[in-house]
């Protein structure tokens, strides 16, 4: 979803409303499905119990749209440090003094309706670069998004029944069997990141140049049962294919298979958000760290590709050479183009979405899974943090790792040809997975 060229007061505003109303009707969802017990429980130190998120994202609201836009009063100062995210780490927060469930509901939705207000009435565009293109509104549309993938996380973590529910993705395309393992992608110059699009986030911009040598990708993401023969080739045993610090993780975590994947009765079955199934074999790999993903890669003989060869293969169209908004065009996304906005509870199988293809015939780019690059995360060339350091800037070259391309969990307002999203390469709960590259011989 973005502002299109040209878009008036009215359709800035409409757009707003939109992607604002759609966040919200998803953080519903995700908070109403489970009594209060469950709310306010840490089902992983990884995660911070989803009542916390609940308000987080109400207070980010009133920070960035009542107070910082509308230059309005505080609501309730006393939250803000509560939930600040820099200044306490998840473990923590259960010991917090957190708004119970309904108070935390109700200050989300108080916030709302006065941002509502504020929409109607307010300007949405000029006044300085927080209201250009009502950038300040999609940034919290995308912000609240990311904590309902965040919650989605979390509910894949707790323990108990199932309590979401969503019809199953559309099958592979008829075609599928037939695609060639990898493409080829010829080496030269391509635009990368953005200085255009009205909704991008500071570590997207600006679009630069960036030359890339040729090399292969492949076609589609990795699947479990590409990924189950390299367990079932001892791949958990044996170091030669892994990094030091993955093989520490492996041996202290006696890692044996992605994450929520165990052994019953001679298979292997997964527990996807409290159902317990077969793993099925022509899903893309799911829940692996980059330590897994790059210990594959090296068993198969390949390596991960990096950020820019990623985005080249996402972005790039060598009839025109410009660079795409997404693989298949600048359209926004459509169902018929990708797996997104937990619109399914899975990855589709590998090989669907014949529509959302690159101009070079790569396959699901975008949605189904994260896939992590060969990359840390680090600046562009002309970066500047906006509107705040804390968003991206203080976690340049800290050891992280991106991943590209968004997963089932994203809703497309949080979903680019540009978007870069990061996080630690031991990293196994979020919905992460890859596809490999390979050098191209030189001619």
């Amino acid at each position: 979803m973005r502002p299109a060229p040209g878009s008036g007061p009215a359709a800035l505003r409409e757009r707003a409303v939109s992607a604002l109303l759609a966040a919200r009707a998803r953080t519903g969802a995700l908070t109403t499905c489970v009594d209060e017990r469950e709310l306010v429980a840490q089902h992983s130190p990884l995660m911070s119990p989803l009542v916390w998120d609940l308000a987080h994202i109400g207070n980010q609201e009133e920070l960035w749209l009542l107070r910082a836009v509308a230059g309005q009063e505080a609501l309730r100062p006393e939250l803000d440090p509560v939930y600040d995210a820099f200044e306490h780490p998840r473990a923590e927060r259960p010991s917090l003094p957190l708004l119970p469930p309904r108070e935390a509901h109700a200050y989300a939705a108080d916030v709302r309706g006065r941002v509502l207000d504020v929409l109607e009435r307010a300007p949405v565009e000029g006044g300085g670069p927080l209201l250009a293109d009502s950038f300040a509104f999609g940034m919290i549309a995308q912000h609240e998004q990311q904590h309902d993938e965040t919650m989605l996380i979390t509910h894949q973590l707790r323990a108990g029944p199932a309590a979401l529910t969503a019809p199953e993705p559309p099958p592979a395309a008829p075609d599928a069997a037939l695609l060639p393992a990898e493409v080829l992608v010829e080496g030269g110059p391509f635009t990368m990141g953005t200085s255009t699009e009205p909704w991008a986030l500071d570590n997207e911009r600006p679009a630069h140049p960036r030359l890339v040598a040729s090399f292969f990708i492949d076609t589609l993401p990795v699947s479990n049962g590409a990924y189950l023969r390299f367990i079932e080739d001892g791949g958990y045993t044996d170091p030669r294919w892994w990094r030091p610090e993955g093989w520490e993780q492996v041996r202290r975590h006696s890692l044996t298979a992605p994450l929520f994947w165990r052994r019953e009765g001679g298979a292997w079955v997964r527990r996807r958000f409290g159902v317990t199934e077969p793993v099925p074999a022509d899903e893309p790999v799911l829940h692996v760290s980059w330590y897994e993903a790059a210990a594959y890669a090296a068993w198969a003989g390949r390596r991960l590709p990096t950020e820019a060869e990623w985005e080249k293969a996402a972005r790039h169209d060598p009839a025109s050479g410009r660079s795409r908004r997404y693989p298949w065009g600048d359209d926004d996304p459509t169902p018929e183009h990708a797996n997104l906005g937990q619109r399914h509870l899975r990855p589709a199988p590998v090989g669907a979405y014949a529509r959302g293809a690159s101009p070079l015939g790569v396959r699901q780019l975008i949605g189904d899974v994260w896939e992590w690059t060969a990359s840390d995360f680090l600046p562009y060339p002309g970066f500047r943090a906006f509107p705040y350091r804390e968003y991206s800037e203080v976690f340049f070259g800290d050891g992280l790792k991106v991943l590209r391309g968004g997963s089932f969990a994203v809703d497309p307002v949080a979903c680019r040809g540009t978007f870069r999203n990061w996080d630690l390469p031991v990293r196994r709960q979020i919905f992460s997975g890859f596809r490999t590259a390979r050098d191209a011989e030189p001619v």
